[in-house]
């Protein structure tokens, strides 16, 4: 199996559930993961790996159980799934403001029904959509604001993870770099 750049997206790091970026680098290092980087401390990071995305899925839970005491979902996307999530953003014009876009990452694909019935909460100007298992929320008076967003964790009734238009680009860069790097 050839190289892969994976970002791996922590879900529900904040609060009282925290992942030190440095600690957490160091130990992917260390378990063979190269090209690691991390991105602010709310559960970003970037690893290259020719192991298979559900063993790498595998390990990094493995690590965070054992070292951080973290056992909450992690998806991987890789960098050719990243590309096209940004290529496929249904709301382009919304990119000048990162922080009120937001892609959340689909653990598999919600109900038609189910959309439509997150739709019901959007207000003047907010939008989703869903393409290939990544919602698109376009929140422009705020994500905290947004009954959208407050409603769409439950509402989508799928798994997920969710990034700001900022984090999804900032993401991008390091996942180009280290691919560059492998």
């Amino acid at each position: 199996m050839s190289d892969t750049v994976w970002i791996v997206l922590f879900r529900g790091v904040g609060g009282k559930t925290l992942l030190p970026v440095k600690p957490l680098r160091d130990k992917l290092a260390e378990a063979g993961f190269r090209h690691v980087a991390t991105y602010i401390n709310s559960g970003n990071a970037v690893v290259v790996s020719e192991r298979s995305r559900e063993t790498v899925r595998a390990a990094i839970s493995e690590i965070c159980a054992r070292e951080f005491g973290f056992e909450k979902d992690i998806h991987l996307v890789s960098l050719a799934e990243w590309e096209r999530l940004i290529a496929q953003n249904p709301f382009p014009e919304a990119t000048g403001a990162g922080k009120y876009l937001h892609a959340a990452v689909l653990g598999a694909e919600p109900k038609a029904a189910d959309v439509t019935a997150l739709r019901v909460h959007a207000v003047d100007g907010e939008s989703i959509a869903v393409v290939d298992r990544v919602a698109y929320l376009h929140t422009p008076h705020g994500f905290g604001l947004s009954k959208l967003a407050a409603k769409f964790d439950k509402g989508i009734k799928v798994p997920n993870t969710a990034r700001n238009w900022n984090t999804v680009v900032r993401l991008g860069d390091l996942a180009r770099a280290a691919a560059r790097a492998a």
